[in-house]
């Protein structure tokens, strides 16, 4: 399937919507559950593709592990993989050789891990020869980059001999996926002491506790939903599978999509989604949720609300460039992404009608792709590549036919 164009809707809707299952909450059980022994029984382990990739490679004895483009699998894997003393080739797509692991690699040698770089210093791929630690405890790490590589290190800290003290050095990106990360760690078993003010995180030599764990459904996945519901006419949308006292930073989008026109209301099955009064303007810092930037960045495009945005930083070493790929697409709809103080604050504007039918590029990235798609409620628009879901949704397209018309198109070469 080369495309999918996505038609207006003008019917009201009424529907219900299974989520897919989070995978950030996935990737994070299975690496405690692999470092229980496999003894954890895990239930409602998302079906996106990095976490089925994660879930394939921690149980191959082979010497070559593809990541594919799973960035988190891909940082995940290599704290595991080092800390449990595993003789591998860590590698992944060309995008994915691209995108920088220096800081954790750094930050694992000082531990202990032998791991050499078989390309460019301080990306994939990487051979990694087993683990001699150092009987270092103390070790510092920048935290303004990405926290994935601080989850990382978290979750082997328990099986260290002396445990980890990890000073957070700058400022803190992606704090609620941190603690997520604590948090499940902490279901397992495990004790910690973190100090925000002071930078510190403490979690001591112990076990993980076999133990069972439902994983949420996926709050990222839900963001679409609010931009839909937000865009349409006339909608009402029950999400199922999330919850009000969530892990997930993302369900940040609750209270972003209340000033862009959607109310929620908690159901003992998940989430209400209804209409409300949208406001003009919006400021908002997404350095706790960056993966919520694209949805609402194109929601406000669409409804011709003036976005004003900080802590987008990280979106550029994602799965592609996505502050780029946003300038370039958004305009197909009217609107701009402008850098208004260097790498720092951006603010999305209307421009003018965009094209007779958008047609958007997603530079295999899924967030691009499920981002845009609500606006084909208000208007056609023509989403390339829709495959690129699977990394994430995999069932979004069939999600999305339920509410509106979609039409496949195989390319001109077919």
């Amino acid at each position: 399937m080369k495309s999918i164009l996505v038609h207006p809707q003008s019917q009201p809707i009424r529907t219900a919507i299974q989520l897919a299952s989070s995978k950030s909450e996935s990737n994070r059980s299975l690496i405690i559950s692999a470092l229980t022994n496999f003894k954890s029984q895990l239930t409602n382990v998302s079906e996106a593709r990095d976490t089925q990739t994660l879930e394939k490679l921690l149980h191959d004895n082979g010497e070559i592990a593809d990541v594919i483009d799973a960035g988190a699998p891909m940082r995940f894997l290599t704290a595991y993989f080092a800390v449990t003393g595993q003789h591998k080739i860590l590698t992944g797509t060309a995008r994915m050789c691209e995108r920088p692991i220096g800081i954790l690699v750094d930050a694992l040698r000082e531990l202990g891990a032998l791991i050499e770089y078989q390309g460019k210093k301080g990306y994939p791929p990487m051979k990694l020869s087993g683990f001699r630690y150092s009987g270092r405890r103390d070790i510092t790490i920048k935290s303004n980059v990405s926290s994935q590589y601080i989850s990382a290190l978290l979750l082997i800290a328990p099986t260290l001999p002396d445990g980890l003290l990890l000073h957070l050095d700058g400022e803190i990106g992606s704090r609620p996926y941190i603690e997520m990360t604590l948090e499940q760690m902490a279901h397992f078993g495990i004790t910690y002491t973190a100090d925000w003010d002071g930078k510190t995180i403490h979690v001591p030599h112990q076990a993980y506790e076999p133990k069972a764990f439902a994983v949420e459904s996926d709050w990222s996945g839900a963001s679409y939903w609010y931009s839909l519901v937000a865009l349409a006419n006339d909608a009402e949308i029950e999400l199922l599978g999330l919850k009000q006292q969530s892990l997930q930073g993302d369900s940040a989008i609750v209270d972003i999509m209340e000033h862009l026109g959607v109310r929620t209301l908690y159901t003992d099955r998940g989430v209400l989604l209804q209409k409300k009064e949208a406001v003009d303007n919006l400021f908002w810092d997404f350095s706790g949720c960056p993966d919520l930037v694209q949805t609402v960045a194109v929601c406000c495009a669409a409804k011709g609300i003036a976005l004003s945005m900080t802590g987008i930083e990280s979106l550029k070493i994602k799965e592609t460039d996505r502050v780029a790929a946003l300038q370039s697409e958004l305009q197909k709809i009217g609107a701009a992404l402008i850098e208004t103080e260097a790498n720092s604050r951006y603010s999305v504007v209307k421009t003018g009608p965009g094209d007779a039918l958008p047609v958007i590029d997603t530079y295999d990235d899924h967030r691009m792709a499920m981002a845009f798609a609500p606006v084909g409620i208000k208007r056609a628009i023509l989403i390339e590549e829709p495959g690129v879901v699977v990394k994430s949704y995999p069932g979004f397209w069939k999600d999305l036919e339920t509410v509106t018309k979609l039409e496949e198109h195989a390319g001109l070469d077919s």
